[in-house]
């Protein structure tokens, strides 16, 4: 089949697939607190998500990254990703990974690993207990570093998704890196972005810490040498010599990546984002439902591609927010 490739020559080789919108956390950047979640009849089943992954893995999706919410907390996860993992026997599927906040991973971990997962992305911004509980609302840091021993343990290689938040966790940027140094787990920053229902208050102005700011810091105590490796998203990295650790910076506010940009989102109803940061979708849910037949949804999808935009609009001004999404993050897939 014809590999898919967007108005700009940009192959698209990578998808993102949020299994569902429910999460037992409530991290204030990613959802509200009292969220009302889509009615589970709303969801596309496992055989249909199973069905989606697999018209994009025969139209040239290698990677395949499975999100939320938390998607451990899907009823029959490891089911799909049982199915998921025969194209990864068959070679169509490089990598088949996934994005957690680490709750479940005492219990998944090891039949992630014999299904074929050989790493995965842990959301986690502070190492304070109390801070912790305050930004997840709902979550236990124990429960959490049990997950992430589980999961090295079971030989996962573990890398910790931090969101960088100016008055949050600034104080914790040595002491957070020299712990993911210690435990061999690769680390990597993200720059808050404009998405979701508390914008209006200017709380995401307020938590706005630039990682340009950030990796300058770094260098006040550590030799940072550019790495020229990329994983296939938007991360660009550096080692840092002393302790010889792998750093990431996810940077789309301060250094907009869309020029590279190889992936596309699918949520939990069927809706496919052909860009984070726009509101543009193509409900593929219609097509799969209407016919078994490939060719409709094939259609559907290679005419989406057709309108994936060449970026986002995500830009912090001195005074307001521009580019935002009402959306929450939870809503996309993180």
């Amino acid at each position: 089949m014809e590999q898919l490739v967007d108005p700009f020559a940009r192959a698209i080789s990578y998808l993102r697939v949020s299994v569902t919108d429910r999460c037992d956390f409530r991290c204030s950047y990613c959802m509200s607190e009292n969220m009302t979640f889509l009615p589970k009849a709303d969801l596309l089943s496992l055989e249909e998500l199973d069905r989606l992954c697999t018209t994009f893995i025969g139209m040239g999706v290698q990677k395949l990254r499975i999100t939320g919410g938390e998607p451990l907390v899907r009823k029959g996860i490891l089911t799909f990703f049982e199915a998921m993992s025969r194209h990864l026997k068959s070679g169509a599927l490089k990598e088949l990974t996934l994005t957690t906040n680490g709750s479940q991973l005492a219990k998944f971990a090891e039949p992630l690993a014999a299904l074929g997962v050989r790493r995965i992305n842990v959301s986690l911004d502070t190492l304070d207990p109390r801070k912790f509980s305050e930004i997840t609302r709902w979550g236990r840091l124990p429960q959490v570093l049990d997950g992430i021993a589980a999961a090295k343990s079971a030989g996962l290689r573990v890398k910790i998704n931090a969101v960088a938040l100016k008055g949050f966790n600034e104080d914790e940027l040595f002491s957070l890196t020299e712990w993911c140094a210690a435990n061999d787990h690769d680390l990597t920053f993200i720059e808050v972005m404009p998405m979701g229902e508390d914008m209006g208050d200017g709380l995401r102005l307020d938590q706005y810490w630039p990682l340009k700011d950030l990796r300058a810091r770094l260098g006040q105590r550590y030799t940072l040498t550019d790495l020229a490796e990329r994983t296939g998203g938007p991360a660009r990295y550096v080692r840092l010599e002393e302790t010889g650790q792998k750093v990431g910076f996810i940077t789309p506010l301060t250094h907009n990546f869309c020029e590279s940009c190889n992936r596309v989102r699918l949520t939990c109803t069927g809706e496919l984002y052909m860009c984070l940061g726009q509101e543009d979708m193509a409900d593929l849910r219609a097509p799969l439902r209407a016919s078994p037949d490939a060719e409709p949804l094939e259609q559907a999808i290679r005419a989406a591609i057709a309108r994936k935009p060449k970026g986002h609009d995500f830009d912090y001004s001195r005074q307001a927010i521009k580019g935002q999404m009402s959306r929450h993050m939870s809503h996309t897939g993180g």
